[in-house]
């Protein structure tokens, strides 16, 4: 029996793992195959049994696994950044959350005959809709870059507030439910408890993280298993709490100042990744098929009204006052689709609730699977038309994510954004990422091939990389990394190797991809020529001002960067061959003597 369960338990994770790389090869939410795995080994072919396989360890693994899940989403919610993504993303997680809130509860009340408090407990669960299923659709849909940037930050800042608020719904639910104590009084304890205990802890934690009393090698291990203990903890003292302790302790901690979680927010993606996709097919294969076949027609109408009134009533409202257009408007209307987290949430609360003998409770979640799998497959299929007829869906993106933020990236990004195209600095050097800031460059702080970098990183209207920067063991995990995001022939890296026996351990498709700019052009020829003095600048050629005109006036130093014609952006290769004139040529000079600069073509 033993030997079964470690090799379900086996297969599981292998499956997991599986599924995450189909999602992310083909381009597609993670949720859908992990989904259609647990719905197949459960459901389908009863190979995989969770109540049987994991006996009375499944509840506190669902339970351990959403108190994870939620801390991680918690984390994120920096109020600063909120006031920095514009009125349409704070009016989406505030006005917007609740209008979808109460037009789905009223729904599923008259819809499915919910009594009133599972029927709020359900809108409540299926506002959240989150970046996991959010990004990997921009990327296929390419909306406008303000469409790509309201529906990212929507995903990412409703993911915390809106498993918040079903917490606060369930403690709500459950509290009118306990005939031994007064409803105020049950909610007013757990309201107390998380709270207080959420926010104590936060902050202690807060303090000995800043002060370093924890050895770096033990942060992210000591932020976990304190998690885990306040999370138990505050169950014991005040049933159900945990959860809203530990969400309130993750959004305090996003918030104090000057604290630095991005490697804690790193180590706990990558655990909820792991732990996401485990459950995630055991949450499937706990379907039963009878159960969704007695949701019946009304599940169908519900489904139709969150898809077509909810969402966009929501965002029409949400709009008023803002800059979008109708068809902006029109768009977002048909783009919020659920995921992991309604998931997790709705089956553990789900549990919880059959225990306490709630009527119902066994139907919300294949009601909640029924949404999601609605929605995300639905809108994942329809949206890029639907964009393209719109209007809305931006041609091949002109922008450029630059690896390095050197002296020298950051006039390239300057000359660039000078020409009227999108630029994103990455740097792990904060003194980098410090002075392009200074110059008012975007930048990103961090491995930009990391888990946190794919969910913060704001791509939209950016279409290559170029991969300019001195850490030789970092540079071919970006070069593959963003290969797979905007594919091989929009990634380019210069050529830091100097032997041939270092060139012959490089893989061929990673030798192709480092030619950027011209043969010969390294890392270290680029910073020694700007230590002397080189400039970037950038000059339009016409028949009067060719390019032979302008080599022999920069004369030795020369380096062609990129061009610019019609507003698309070429980026120089070793194969590039350039023409006399007709466009903006981008390059690298040495100093000019002011005796033979006329100075007037340039613009550094």
């Amino acid at each position: 029996m033993a030997e079964q369960i470690a090799g379900m338990l086996g297969l599981v994770g292998v499956l997991s793992l599986l599924c995450q790389w189909l999602g992310w090869r083909m381009r597609l939410p993670a949720i859908l195959p992990l989904l259609l795995c647990g719905l197949l080994l459960g459901p389908g072919l009863g190979i995989i049994q969770p109540e049987a396989l994991l006996g009375d360890l499944l509840f506190p693994m669902i339970s351990l696994g959403v108190a994870i899940i939620l801390f991680e989403g918690a984390l994120t919610l920096n109020f600063k950044e909120i006031r920095d993504h514009g009125k349409m993303v704070i009016n989406l997680v505030s006005i917007g959350a609740l209008v979808t809130w109460t037009i789905i509860s009223v729904a599923c009340h008259y819809l499915m005959g919910f009594a009133w408090e599972l029927a709020i407990l359900f809108g409540a669960l299926v506002v959240v809709t989150g970046p996991t299923v959010i990004v990997p659709m921009l990327r296929s849909v390419r909306p406008s870059a303000k469409l790509g940037s309201i529906l990212r930050w929507e995903g990412i800042v409703i993911d915390p507030i809106g498993a918040l608020l079903a917490v606060l719904v369930y403690e709500y639910v459950v509290a009118t439910n306990d005939p031994a104590t007064h409803v105020l009084q049950a909610f007013g304890l757990t309201l107390l408890v998380g709270l207080g205990l959420g926010a104590a802890t936060g902050w202690l934690l807060g303090l000995i993280l800043k002060r370093r009393w924890i050895p770096h090698y033990l942060r992210n291990t000591a932020v976990l298993t304190i998690m885990l203990g306040v999370f138990v903890l505050s169950n014991a003292i005040e049933e159900e709490s945990g959860l809203l302790t530990v969400t309130v302790m993750g959004i305090l901690m996003a918030n104090i100042k000057d604290l630095d979680i991005s490697d804690i927010i790193e180590f706990k993606e990558t655990l909820t990744v792991l732990m996401i996709s485990a459950l995630f097919i055991l949450l499937a294969a706990r379907l039963d098929s009878e159960a969704v076949m007695a949701l019946g027609w009304g599940s169908l109408a519900l489904l139709a009204v969150v898809l077509f009134i909810a969402r966009p009533v929501s965002i029409w409202l949400c709009g008023i006052g803002t800059s979008l257009s109708s068809a902006e408007k029109w768009f977002l209307s048909w783009m919020a689709p659920r995921g992991i987290v309604a998931a997790a949430v709705s089956s553990l609360f789900a549990i919880k609730l059959q225990e306490k003998g709630f009527a119902g409770a066994e139907l919300i979640v294949p009601l909640v699977f029924v949404v999601i799998i609605g929605t995300v497959v639905i809108q994942s299929l329809t949206a890029s038309a639907w964009a393209k007829w719109l209007g809305v869906r931006m041609d091949a993106p002109q922008g450029v994510l630059i690896f390095g933020a050197s002296v020298f990236s950051r006039n390239l990004a300057k000359i660039l954004m000078d020409n009227g195209y999108k630029v994103l600095l990455a740097d792990t050097n904060w003194d980098n990422i410090r002075l392009a800031r200074m110059d008012n460059i975007p930048v990103y702080f961090g491995n930009p091939a990391s888990e946190h970098a794919e969910n913060a990183l704001d791509l939209t209207g950016i279409g290559r990389a170029l991969v300019i920067s001195p850490y030789r063991k970092l540079n071919p995990l970006v070069n593959f990394y963003y290969q797979d995001v905007f594919g091989e022939s929009k990634v380019f890296g210069l050529n830091n190797f100097e032997s041939n026996s270092a060139r012959l351990q490089m893989s061929e498709s990673y030798r192709k991809r480092l030619c950027l700019f011209a043969d010969g052009v390294s890392y270290a020829k680029i910073a020694s020529q700007m230590s002397r003095g080189g400039m970037v600048k950038s000059t339009l050629l016409t028949e009067n001002y060719t390019l032979a005109d302008l080599m022999t006036r920069v004369g030795e130093g020369f380096i062609p960067l990129a061009w610019s014609k019609d507003g698309r952006l070429h980026i120089m290769t070793s194969e590039t061959q350039l023409a006399d004139s007709g466009y903006e040529l981008i390059y690298l000079s040495s100093p000019v003597p002011e005796s033979d600069a006329s100075g007037d073509d340039d613009k550094d």
